[in-house]
């Protein structure tokens, strides 16, 4: 072999030797920490992390998006192991001071040590879904670093995501409108007892029926045309000024998650562009109308739907308002009687139509007898006066109920599909006009 080339693999070799030595040098030091000074080393960063923010952190908690909506919580950490901490969860929403550990084992976790509002998603005893689960809430979380300026954890039990993002002062003293919001968005006994979904793009237009369950803050929307057969979910969490959606309600190619709140009539508006918007908004009419009421019209058959008191004061589908009259009504009664019946019949050979109020106690009844009429275009029965049985000043006090089932914008009569302690099929009647619903069993 020439000398030239002994030189040249000569030289391969000792370059091949210092890379070799380099990259050995490298891994050694890579290792030189334990894994317990590497977790050191992240207790470390995650505590000056939390100390870092000079309002605070903010977490905009979804225990399960799938079934609950979202909370917000607000931090603000303190050297000697304390956290000042509030929420929207209730409509709580002061300040309280509670104790955190950062604590060392697989990972690098924030537990916090004592009770406090992120604990009421915890708490077995407060249990919306499947008993003794509470919210599905967890009080300790790993730390997985950061991105973008936010604090990554995810839950101990669960394994969700669960990010902190820097607060600002506002945040603090806006925390009290999001109970604001959780109030308009809930409703009170005044409000309309439906609610609907519509989308527009364009002159397009959805619409859907949309349920809501307050205490889980998790809505569904299902479609009203027979076109259309997606049904949506939306886990809501509120804000100041509205709520937003989780997952996004999607309108053509546009995402929608921020809803702000229109105090003027009470809706909740997410705009897009090029015409695309959302909206949820409460409304008298049922999304659904059905005929139900035809066959208690003139010349039908002669059937009667009686409220029991002693057994559908507790049906769910009375309405808060509706539930709200009666008790009016019973408050002006002696102590011994109450409203037992509200009972009305139709089309009676012998007496026509007429609403019979009995009551317990020995109070005689009190009848009031109507003639109905149909508006054909919104589906609902219209009673209209016919006379009293009973002096004006006796049955004074049934005017508040009396005028709920008499009004002239007629009821929305609904043949339900379930039970009440009998088999006898139940009706329930709403108000066009106000949210007023009675539950009723069919004889």
């Amino acid at each position: 072999m020439k000398t030239k080339n002994i030189f040249k693999y000569f030289m391969l070799l000792v370059l091949t030797l210092q890379l070799n030595s380099c990259v050995s040098t490298e891994a050694e030091q890579k290792f030189e920490e334990t894994p317990t000074e590497r977790l050191n080393k992240q207790r470390s960063e995650l505590s000056n992390l939390l100390l870092s923010s000079e309002n605070g952190w903010k977490a905009v908690y979804y225990t399960d998006d799938s079934q609950l909506g979202g909370f917000t919580h607000l931090f603000k950490f303190l050297p000697n192991g304390k956290v000042d901490m509030a929420s929207d969860f209730d409509s709580d929403t002061e300040i309280y001071n509670s104790q955190y550990e950062i604590q060392l084992g697989s990972t690098v976790s924030l537990v916090f040590t004592t009770k406090n509002k992120i604990h009421l998603l915890s708490d077995s005893n407060n249990s919306p879904l499947a008993a003794g689960k509470g919210f599905l809430g967890d009080f300790q979380f790993l730390y997985y670093g950061q991105e973008n300026g936010d604090i990554v954890f995810r839950t101990n039990r669960t394994v969700k995501e669960v990010r902190f993002v820097k607060a600002t002062a506002q945040d603090w003293t806006d925390l009290k409108k999001n109970t604001v919001i959780n109030a308009n968005m809930t409703g009170d006994i005044n409000s309309p007892l439906f609610r609907i979904l519509e989308t527009t793009n364009g002159g397009s237009v959805k619409k859907y029926e949309f349920s809501f369950n307050s205490v889980t803050r998790f809505g569904s929307a299902i479609p009203l045309e027979a076109e259309n057969s997606e049904t949506l979910k939306a886990a809501i969490a509120y804000t100041p000024t509205g709520i937003t959606v989780k997952p996004a309600v999607v309108v053509g190619n546009q995402s929608l998650t921020d809803f702000t709140y229109n105090a003027i009539d009470k809706t909740f508006v997410a705009t897009g562009t090029n015409g695309v918007s959302a909206s949820i908004k409460f409304t008298n009419a049922p999304p659904r109308l059905t005929d139900d009421y035809k066959i208690f019209l003139e010349g039908g058959p002669q059937i009667t739907i009686g409220y029991i008191a002693a057994n559908l004061a507790t049906a769910a589908t009375n309405s808060p308002y509706a539930k709200s009259i009666l008790d009016k009504v019973n408050a002006t009664l002696a102590a011994n009687q109450k409203l037992a019946r509200v009972q009305i019949a139709f089309n009676d050979p012998l007496n026509g139509n007429y609403i019979a109020y009995t009551f317990n106690g020995g109070k005689a009844p009190i009848y009031h007898f109507f003639t109905t009429t149909e508006d054909p275009v919104n589906k609902t029965i219209i009673l209209t006066d016919d006379g009293w049985i009973g002096t004006p000043a006796a049955r004074a006090f049934l005017k508040i109920l009396d005028d709920e089932i008499t009004n002239p914008k007629g009821l929305y009569l609904k043949k339900e599909s379930f039970t009440i302690f009998y088999t006898n099929v139940i009706y329930t009647y709403a108000s066009a006009s106000t949210p007023f619903r009675l539950t009723n069993y069919r004889f």
